[in-house]
């Protein structure tokens, strides 16, 4: 490595000229070097970031609904934090645990300073820091692909005020932290300064993606497109070789540590990797995207109901980026982001492939940058002035007042969509029947501690905090018929149950559950928070010696 290290470090020195080095992807004008030595930049990226968490942080608790994928990853990072353990219960390979290792870092300082706090709705200020991280990331890779100031405040007020963004963001998914280490990858991968530790640093940066969130993996042809257009020639085999290196043995430290724990293939007697891995590959599908009776189709209505102004305009923001590539100097500088735009939409095509709610989070900064790119590429060429030294005010004074009127009803358009959108996210509060169902479930059993309690695991830390017995007292509703560690402490069945605390997600899955079925049909509600589809029901077993209510 010694003999090598000479060979590396001397091409850096080429690389911090003033001047547009030849290999430049495009002829592209450098970018400013260093974002915190220009105020001009740090001005508008710091009020945009103010606007931002404020969007985001007022009325956080109360909406979205809390999803019992948020309550499964906070409990996730409780049972870190109290030495349980990777999960509240066995763990069983379904995603890499670094991500909630990371909540339970972030929240480590609240539920230190009240611990009752820890539940979903207030631990979901913790995002912010995500979502703020991640909005500057944006600005910054931005500006490092060469995007003019306010195409990169334009992406930046995109990703974070989207209402679509506004909802999927404020919620605790392990694809909101993935996405903050993929941002920073870009960001070093497109480094104007092209230190080789910032190539070894995007490497570490996309394996800590893809251990947080296993699905970031697809998005990685598109960091090494942008890291081959940003390096030196010189030493871009180097970088490349070192990201890939880094990437790959950070990555493999997840398959190691199921093979240290003797748990990477499957045997008697425990979980492992590869069953896992099996699952989510074999999981059934949700159907064709465009199919309108298919799970997918429904997904996708749901992103468009919140906003169609991000996904449908930054689609065609890359359509018009991928065309216009060979002469577009924009298209060219955005390769990297409009190439995971493409591949994230493939996988989302896939005949008859899973398509999960969150899936999008995954691709908010790349729609927000290319459409934001696609827009810089719009205005320059409507505003190019004409060579023609006699016509050029004239045709640039026309060209001016065409922009300005597209930008008007662009944002006759936009404006009060977001606004209606944003607003509902600043006022609504759809998690009123979970917090009753907490109070009830907190005061009217007279002895938590000697009852069991099916519930779903956005009400599960707030039963932990209540008295009820982790795993045993407040039971997450799937382990009852999933999880043998669980089920042998029920040798009679849904008889051994007393509460069935019957959200919408435990009404829906409970017909693949048996045990979680038989209680609810053998049970009868004894208290109802909400109408509806959306409402709690706290159902009694019948023939269980329940604690009773008071």
């Amino acid at each position: 490595m010694t003999s090598i290290l000479p060979a590396v470090t001397a091409p850096e020195v080429p690389a911090q000229r003033t001047a547009v080095p030849a290999d430049r992807p495009g002829g592209l004008p450098r970018p400013p070097e260093r974002l915190r030595s220009s105020r001009s930049d740090l001005l508008l990226c710091g009020l945009l970031l103010v606007a931002i968490l404020v969007v985001q942080a007022w009325n956080i608790a109360d909406y979205p609904t809390l999803s019992d994928d948020e309550g499964t990853y906070l409990a996730q990072a409780w049972a870190v934090q109290q030495g349980r353990g990777l999960a509240h219960y066995t763990y069983w390979y379904d995603h890499p645990p670094l991500g909630w290792v990371q909540i339970a870092l972030l929240s480590w300082i609240p539920s230190a300073v009240s611990p009752g706090s820890m539940n979903v709705g207030s631990m979901r200020a913790v995002m912010l820091v995500v979502s703020g991280v991640s909005a500057v990331l944006v600005y910054v890779l931005g500006r490092r692909l060469s995007l003019p100031r306010w195409a990169a405040g334009l992406g930046m007020v995109l990703f974070g005020l989207s209402p679509l963004a506004v909802v999927l963001q404020r919620e605790i998914f392990l694809d909101n932290i993935a996405v903050m280490w993929l941002l920073l990858a870009f960001c070093l991968a497109a480094s104007p300064s092209r230190h080789l530790w910032h190539h070894f640093g995007a490497g570490l940066a996309a394996a800590a993606a893809v251990l947080t969130k296993e699905t970031m993996l697809v998005v990685l042809p598109a960091l090494f497109v942008t890291m081959w257009r940003h390096s030196h020639r010189d030493t871009r085999k180097f970088a490349l070789t070192g990201a890939v290196t880094a990437c790959v043995l950070i990555g493999f430290s997840y398959p190691l540590f199921a093979l240290l724990k003797g748990e990477l293939l499957p045997g008697a007697g425990h979980v492992s990797l590869w069953d896992g891995i099996k699952y989510q590959m074999s999981r059934p599908g949700s159907g064709f995207i465009l199919n309108t009776s298919s799970g997918s189709y429904g997904v996708l209505h749901s992103w468009l109901y919140y906003d169609r102004v991000l996904p449908l305009g930054g689609l065609a923001g890359a359509l018009l980026l991928i065309v216009t590539w060979r002469w577009s100097v924009t298209a060219r500088a955005l390769a990297g982001p409009a190439l995971a735009v493409a591949i994230l939409a493939a996988v989302a095509l896939r005949p008859n492939g899973y398509l999960p709610a969150m899936y999008v989070i995954g691709a908010l900064p790349f729609l927000a940058l290319v459409l934001a790119g696609g827009t810089a590429s719009v205005a320059h060429a409507v505003l190019r002035r004409r060579r023609a030294t006699g016509e050029r005010r004239h045709v640039t004074g026309l060209r001016y007042a065409l922009a300005a009127a597209l930008a008007l009803v662009a944002g006759a358009y936009v404006v009060p969509h977001w606004y209606d959108g944003d607003r509902t996210a600043l006022t609504a509060d759809a998690n009123r029947p979970y917090r009753q169902a907490s109070a009830w479930l907190g005061t009217r059993v007279e002895d938590p501690a000697h009852t069991r309690v099916l519930v779903d695991d956005a009400l599960w830390l707030d039963l932990v905090h209540a008295g009820y017995r982790p795993g045993l007292g407040a039971i997450w509703f799937y382990k009852a018929d999933l999880d043998p560690a669980v089920t042998k402490t029920m040798p009679h069945g849904w008889r051994d149950i007393d509460y069935v605390v019957a959200s919408p997600t435990v009404r829906r899955d409970a017909r693949d559950l048996p045990n979680v079925k038989a209680a609810i049909r053998h049970s009868e509600p004894v208290a109802v928070f909400g109408t509806g589809a959306d409402r709690i029901e706290i159902r009694q077993v019948r023939t269980a010696a329940a604690g009773g209510a008071r």
